[in-house]
């Protein structure tokens, strides 16, 4: 007994000590792991999003010699191109990997290689920031359960999946760290995490702009209600003044110079720097009364918000500020933008079961912590927890934030519970916590739950559709076009970003606003006449058409233009200015000379 008991304590002692060298050691194990699991997808370069093939084709531009600050894509939109809205951030992990494996393996290999790391290195934060902030909310040894749980949030663990190198996990690692920094006793250090990773976050792009502004207005708020918070508030806007124009003068493009809405240009940069300066000033103020500091904070709200609305009126709309007619055929009809509610229950309920369970952990916490010292950084997680639940019914994209910001609370949930469970001497008490738990355990793998007893699964003609999607989307299924000499492709929005990356061929056009005009001129090709898609053709310069039957893309062409360009392909009525080229057998790609 007395050899367990010394183990017991050796091993809390390490938990409590060694957190930080551990969590790093675990986080390397995972990274092998998902490297191991995932070798199949890694090797064939499986980038299965239109915003993962676009980043490695930037990367290759910049290594290529391109401008650190000329994020046009030229492989798009022949001859001119387009700009698009993103930040060199994201580039440089990628970039920096494949310099590093390419003297070893070679361009081809280190690719592939960099593009299996570079989404786990900002898992490693996202750990860090969660160890830190249950560690001092629930217990020094709770971190390991936070890490088990963090595993079990699928929506957020698959941005941080190899081949997922688009800027999302990066963002959500900032977010972890702004919960650890709102959680933090100490002050000032809270309110430098709190601004530097909210103004990477939006120099990354503005996706998460909500959350960095629901931070900001939870330290604010601390700050009314408690005196002594006024060394997180200075801190805190110093730092998001500071660390956004220290990054938009490190990263923001040619591009992003002008006045543009969707992404951390003069516009939203203005906004950082005098809303930080503002929360700078109140801190200093400082007035002794919670009503007056209460006054003060309106004051700055309504002089950051007058102002905004009467300098840059066009950005209080939609921030990709793209024509009617695009919001309707295209952006409005993206899915994830939908709320959450819109969702078949098979993809909503494993999303919004998490989060559910978080805040009701978060709740219970905030609680039992009323009389004591951790309310007051139960409050402030409590708080942003539920903002981002409550943003699940604006957009189903805030899936993946939502649950890595339930992770506290759920840890929270189990370390109050669990040892409760284990002392009540009641069988009645009992028994109804081990049905509560087989509960919990189930809404932490609902997903796979649903998936195996085939609960609200896809119909057939969707499992078609995602077949086709994502056979014509493989390296084996596009890389014969290289035998063609280079040229300039005709394809789908959605298949464009994949074709540059995998082929040497250019294309027309990828889902992206800033390239609304090519997106328009595609889908008008592809729906009305065939005389009209030849005239876009020729703008363009293409001599090549690729489609890919029952692609998710086409079934819209079809359904929306019976009788158009595309619905008579498809009934295999082709012009005899279309020549078929070609391709290996079983290719479920067809191809055609534009003549």
């Amino acid at each position: 007994m007395n050899v367990l008991s010394k183990t017991g304590s050796w091993l809390r002692g390490s938990l409590e000590r060694d957190w930080l060298r551990l969590t790093l050691i675990t986080w390397a194990i995972l990274l092998l792991w998902f490297m191991a699991d995932r070798w199949n997808m890694i090797r064939l370069l499986s980038l299965g999003d239109t915003d993962d093939n676009m980043r490695l084709a930037q990367v290759r531009a910049l290594l290529g010699g391109q401008g650190w600050y000329d994020l046009r894509q030229y492989r798009l939109s022949p001859p001119a191109g387009f700009d698009i809205h993103w930040s060199r951030i994201v580039d440089l992990p990628l970039a920096a990997l494949i310099l590093l494996l390419r003297p070893f393996v070679g361009t081809a290999e280190a690719e592939r290689l960099a593009c299996g790391i570079a989404p786990l290195l900002p898992l490693s934060i996202a750990l860090l920031g969660l160890g830190a902030t249950v560690r001092r909310l629930v217990s020094p040894v709770a971190w390991p359960l936070a890490i088990v749980l963090l595993l079990c949030c699928a929506t957020t663990m698959s941005m941080f999946m190899p081949d997922r190198i688009d800027h999302h996990g990066w963002q959500l690692a900032m977010l972890a760290l702004s919960v650890a920094g709102l959680a933090d006793p100490e002050k000032r250090r809270g309110g430098l995490i709190v601004g530097l990773s909210s103004a990477v976050s939006l120099n990354i792009g503005l996706e998460l702009l909500p959350y960095a502004a629901m931070a900001g207005a939870i330290i604010t708020l601390r700050w009314v209600w408690d005196r002594d918070e006024a060394a997180r508030l200075s801190v805190y806007g110093l730092t998001l003044a500071g660390g956004s124009g220290i990054g938009f003068v490190l990263f923001a493009s040619n591009a992003n110079q002008a006045l543009r809405c969707d992404a951390l240009t003069p516009v939203w940069l203005s906004a950082m720097v005098v809303g930080g300066g503002l929360l700078f000033l109140l801190a200093r103020l400082d007035p002794a009364t919670r009503w007056a500091r209460l006054i003060l904070a309106l004051v700055a709200a309504a002089v950051i918000g007058a102002g905004f609305a009467l300098l840059f009126p066009q950005c209080l709309g939609r921030p990709e500020q793209v024509s009617p007619e695009l919001a309707k055929a295209w952006l409005n009809n993206v899915r994830e933008a939908r709320p959450i509610y819109k969702h078949p229950f098979r993809m909503a309920f494993p999303i919004v079961a998490l989060p559910v369970v978080g805040l009701i952990g978060a709740g219970l916490a905030t609680w039992l912590g009323r009389r004591g010292g951790s309310i007051t950084g139960w409050v402030p997680v409590l708080m942003f927890s539920t903002f981002a639940a409550l943003m699940l019914l604006w957009q189903a994209r805030a899936g993946p934030a939502a649950q890595l910001l339930a992770v506290p609370g759920i840890v929270a949930l189990a370390w109050i519970g669990l040892p409760w469970l284990v002392r009540h001497r009641g069988i009645g008490v009992k028994l109804a916590g081990g049905v509560a738990v087989l509960a919990a355990l189930a809404l932490l793998f609902s997903g796979s739950l649903m998936k195996a007893l085939s609960i609200d699964r896809p119909t057939k003609r969707v499992q078609v559709v995602n077949l086709a999607t994502g056979r014509c989307m493989t390296v084996p299924a596009l890389r014969p076009l290289n035998r063609l000499p280079k040229q300039v492709v005709f394809t789908f929005v959605d298949l464009g970003p994949r074709l540059i990356t995998v082929t040497h061929h250019d294309a027309i056009a990828g889902p992206y606003h800033r390239n609304g005009d090519a997106i328009l001129d595609v889908q008008h090709a592809f729906s009305r006449s065939p005389e009209n898609f030849r005239a876009t053709a020729r703008k363009y310069g293409a001599t090549l058409l690729l489609v890919c039957p029952n692609m998710a893309e086409s079934t819209v062409y079809r359904a929306r233009n019976p009788g158009g360009f595309y619905d008579q392909l498809a009934h295999n009525r082709v012009p005899a200015w279309l020549t078929p080229l070609p391709l290996p057998k079983k290719s479920p790609l067809r191809l055609f000379r534009i003549d």
